[in-house]
């Protein structure tokens, strides 16, 4: 009887390593083609970008390696410098615009108000529809023919202007009108979660002190909320950079060339104007960007894993 328990047991514990060995292997099985077409199509595009920056490749991609000459044409090509200016703009009234409207939104609903829910879903609505669509929308409004413009003089203001749909100086702005239209609602979100989040505790000792509203957020609250504020930078920066469907349905890079951001001019030299060797390195820059935002933010994250 020994024997055949002992028996028993053994099949038992195969069986059960069978089963659990089984059931490991079938999630890595199920991820295993997304990790191959990632590493492939992400990270392997991306090492084949940075070997193209380094050639003289044009219609085709060639493998002449000329080291860091296509670098050096892209900082000497006016048409980058102003890609890169207007990015400079764009990101910061964009990142600072978006900031400020969305922590005012968030502390608006934050006062528990009515329609709560029916206010939060209107303001988070332009985040649901993509660039292209606010870029045509707003093309639309401020066109100087038939949009603002127009309907202003129609109400009898014949004097009204609004031209910068069409001005090579102010063209930038609008760019950043339409962005922030869409993206100030997901900054609204991100933080309205956050102060709900916050230690009711803490408000409660500052109304005891005497604080009002005002000096509740601004000393209390809103610093408590440094994650979330960096969490929207990294976001709002990445949208910023990689920003090019807004900028096509929009003003499509002009007049000439004015509103160009360094995502329009990496395609435009890439697809449609045959220097591949130049247009990588435009990526590449736009690679190194994009990393400079993500490693601190990475770092920080991380850093407070291993505190914690």
């Amino acid at each position: 009887m020994t024997i055949k328990a002992s028996s028993l047991e053994s099949k038992a514990t195969a069986a059960q390593a069978k089963s659990f060995s089984l059931g490991d292997l079938i999630p890595k099985l199920v991820m295993a083609p997304t990790i191959v077409v990632t590493i492939i199509c992400m990270y392997g595009y991306m090492i084949w970008t940075a070997v193209l920056s380094m050639t003289n490749s044009r219609m085709l991609p060639s493998y002449d390696f000329v080291g860091l000459s296509q670098y050096e044409r892209l900082f000497n090509n006016d048409r980058w410098i102003v890609a890169l200016t207007n990015l400079g703009i764009f990101g910061g009234l964009f990142i600072f615009t978006c900031l400020f409207l969305g922590v005012m939104l968030a502390i608006f609903l934050d006062q528990k108000i009515r329609n709560e829910g029916a206010i939060r879903t209107i303001y988070l609505y332009p985040m649901a529809i993509s660039f292209i669509v606010t870029g045509t929308a707003w093309k639309w409004l401020l066109n100087p023919t038939n949009g603002l413009e127009k309907m202003m003089i129609d109400w009898g203001f014949e004097s009204f202007t609004f031209d910068w749909l069409v001005n090579p100086d102010k063209v930038i702005y609008c760019l950043v009108i339409a962005a922030v239209w869409q993206a100030s609602g997901f900054v609204m979100a991100l933080f309205l979660a956050g102060l709900r989040g916050v230690d009711g505790d803490l408000i409660k000792a500052a109304n005891l002190d005497g604080a009002n509203i005002f000096t509740t957020y601004r000393r209390i609250i809103l610093p408590s909320l440094k994650p979330v504020f960096f969490s929207a930078v990294v976001i709002l920066s990445h949208i910023a950079i990689k920003s090019f469907d807004l900028v096509a349905a929009l003003t499509n890079g002009g007049p000439g060339y004015s509103s160009d951001l360094p995502a329009n001019f990496m395609y435009a030299h890439t697809f449609t104007r045959s220097q591949i060797g130049l247009g990588s390195a435009s990526a590449m820059v736009m690679l190194g960007c994009v990393l400079a935002i993500l490693i601190p933010y990475l770092y920080s994250e991380l850093r407070g894993e291993r505190h914690d």
